[in-house]
């Protein structure tokens, strides 16, 4: 862990459990988002049934993560009551935790562990999708990116914890 995540992680036992909202995977490249209830979160790969699963094994950016939190504020940018998951093109949407804490910490959805790394910076397809305006509405908002580090099963309804480096299992710390 960096010095930054060292930071964070003094703090994470204040951080209380969030909620899977919402779950979405990509199967191509540019193709529309499928909105899932569940799904299996794989290893050092991603979620089944998205097209970064054929990418390249322990990238960064194995399954992106975004808050409705993070979400009301963007649609607040654009002047909208709301904005659809699907147009942000993140997998995960999580309510009840402030995802900034979360930056190089370990958490846990459902049966799998992830890591939140990078953040995820909004592209120019988000004007596609939601207008003049988006890229500059979801800066600083556009979520996380994360690294499935133990996999399982993932639901809608599932708590996301924020799990100490104490608490990982030996194979991960």
């Amino acid at each position: 862990m960096n010095a930054q995540g060292r930071l964070l992680s003094r703090y994470l036992a204040d951080l209380p459990q969030g909620r899977l909202e919402w779950i979405g995977v990509r199967p191509e490249r540019k193709a529309p988002m499928v909105v899932v209830e569940q799904c299996q979160a794989l290893e050092g790969m991603g979620l089944q049934g998205d097209r970064r699963l054929r990418g390249r094994a322990g990238s960064g950016r194995q399954v992106s993560l975004i808050s409705r939190e993070f979400m009301r504020s963007i649609a607040a940018h654009l002047g909208r009551d709301s904005v659809d998951p699907a147009l942000l093109r993140r997998n995960l949407v999580v309510s009840g935790i402030n995802l900034n804490a979360l930056r190089y910490q370990y958490f846990q959805i459902g049966e799998a562990i992830f890591q939140a790394n990078a953040l995820c910076q909004p592209c120019s397809r988000m004007e596609q999708a939601l207008g003049d305006g988006a890229v500059v509405a979801m800066l600083g908002y556009g979520g996380l990116c994360l690294r499935v580090v133990s996999g399982g099963r993932v639901a809608v309804g599932d708590a996301l914890v924020p799990l100490p480096e104490s608490a990982l299992p030996s194979s991960l710390s």
